[in-house]
């Protein structure tokens, strides 16, 4: 019999009354697995109410409170990764080291959240004018909803909900339905470190369940991280009905290798940012842009290093990449490759008939390579998602800058050069809201913020550290003026003497 994934709602497991399934699939054999219950909007209320009933005494409850479960939530985490890393490569196919590193940076924040009594300390001016002084406060919202991708089933999420929950909200969060295990053990996880029911609720389903969270009046905030299409529409449906919105959408990201730049360590890590985890991350480097003369000997070397890399399941120790989320992705991602040599590119690798032996009705493909790629193509227009790598030609640095800033994507960005100087003009020029100089992935630590520019992000906030704590909190300014003691009408007798 099938596994049947349900709501977790009001801390306990709610099995889905609205007769819709969604299939799950185990990308390494293409069977289905699992299916999950896809919420009616009847069910979408249910979830925002018991969050906001929760709300009523989580939003008043201390600081030392929400630390304390917080604190025991991340040991909690910290004893089950490699049951979290089992769930992510079950239903998402990633290698478990992969699954791995998700939940080490998911935990990340919420190490964040546990010291959050100093992010929500205020600010106070005395005596700004006779007797008057001035306090600014930040408080919670309400209810807050997040809606998570595929492709980071734990991480994300982690981005989103302990922060959420340590400022004082309460929270509904829709994942993917075609990955949403994970999901579900970690708000388990937290009903057992003590977090009080309904302060996080895990709402499966699709378009009715995102629709019903983005028009319902007691959502106060909607965060979300996924394509940029669909960010796009989060941001306008959400703020039209008066929501706090960050949306974070899609990305294009480019590696500019200078002439000077190590070549070897450029292309390790172009092949550990291109084709890690399948290409199915938005902060995937999927456009190199050699300057000059090295592109032959870059390209020469990414080659050797790409064809090494063993394709398999997940939970194969040997396994470098695992096969993608979906039969429909694989396709997709192959039409790029098999349409690139008629728009223009020189394919070096082509991964499209890659099968596995054992495991032939996978979501299998493999590494892809393109060269002398033009930025007319498709495939350096679109965001693939998957392990297919894009080299664009240029001649000088200037070339390079402009070639990137063109993009209407600004999610993340990197430069290989051992030049200081070009470096920081670099990080000063290029328009993208995470740099990284001679890191491919600059995804930032949990306590700086995640986020892009342009049509990466929609929104004012970007996600997690600083940012992340604003946009889960308000600010308050509290004016106050108290009349001295002394000046206390006559007959009362406070004890301070009398200065006229």
């Amino acid at each position: 019999m099938t596994k049947t994934v349900n709501h977790w709602i009001g801390g306990k497991t709610v099995e889905g009354t609205s007769g819709k399934y969604g299939p799950v699939t185990d990308p390494a054999t293409g069977a289905v697995t699992t299916q999950v219950a896809l919420a009616s909007v009847e069910e979408v209320d249910a979830a925002v109410a018991a969050a906001k009933a929760a709300y009523a005494t989580w939003g008043t409850s201390s600081l030392a409170q929400r630390t304390a479960v917080l604190f025991r939530y991340r040991a909690l985490l910290d004893a089950h990764r490699d049951d979290i890393a089992a769930l992510i490569t079950a239903e998402h196919g990633k290698v478990h080291s992969d699954a791995l590193g998700e939940v080490a940076r998911g935990l990340e924040i919420v190490e964040l959240a546990c010291g959050i009594t100093t992010q929500l300390k205020g600010e106070l001016s005395t005596q700004v004018s006779n007797r008057v002084d001035v306090s600014s406060i930040r408080q919670s919202l309400g209810v807050v909803a997040g809606i998570t991708p595929f492709n980071f089933p734990a991480m994300v999420p982690m981005w989103m909900f302990p922060l959420a929950i340590a400022c004082g909200n309460t929270f509904v969060l829709k994942p993917s339905e075609k990955d949403p295990s994970a999901a579900n053990l970690l708000a388990e996880l937290a009903a057992e470190a003590g977090l009080p029911d309904g302060v996080l609720n895990v709402l499966h389903g699709d378009k009715v369940a995102v629709d019903g969270l983005l028009n319902h009046p007691d959502v106060a905030a909607v965060s979300f991280v996924g394509s940029t299409p669909i960010a796009r529409y989060i941001h306008a449906t959400a703020s039209a009905n008066g929501k706090r919105v960050q949306a974070l959408g899609g990305a294009k990201n480019h590696m500019l290798v200078l002439p000077d730049a190590d070549l070897d360590a450029a292309a390790d890590a172009a092949v550990s940012a291109a084709y890690g985890s399948a290409g199915e991350r938005c902060m995937a480097i999927s456009a190199v842009v050699a300057v000059g003369a090295i592109g032959d000997e870059l390209v020469a070397k990414i080659r050797e290093r790409a064809e090494k890399i063993t394709i398999g399941p997940g939970n194969d120790p040997a396994s470098e990449m695992g096969p993608l989320i979906t039969a429909a992705h694989r396709d997709k991602v192959a039409s790029y490759v098999t349409g690139a040599a008629a728009q223009g590119a020189e394919v070096v690798l082509d991964g499209t008939g890659h099968t596995v032996e054992g495991f032939e009705d996978g979501h299998w493909i493999g590494l892809s390579l393109l060269d002398k790629v033009s930025t007319d193509s498709d495939a350096y227009k679109d965001e693939i998602f998957g392990p297919v790598l894009c080299v664009l030609r240029v001649e000088t640095y200037e070339d390079g800058i402009a070639l990137m800033n063109a993009s209407p994507f600004g999610n993340g960005t990197a430069i290989f050069t051992r030049d200081g100087g070009a470096a920081r003009r670099f990080q000063l020029e290029v328009e993208a809201g995470m740099v990284g100089v001679n890191v491919p992935i600059p995804v930032p630590v949990g306590y700086h913020s995640f986020g892009g520019w342009k049509d990466s992000l929609f929104g004012d906030h970007h996600i997690y550290g600083n940012d992340g704590v604003h946009f889960y909190t308000r600010g308050k300014v509290v004016t106050t003026r108290w009349p001295d003691p002394a000046d206390a009408p006559a007959g009362v007798d406070l004890g301070f003497p009398r200065n006229h």
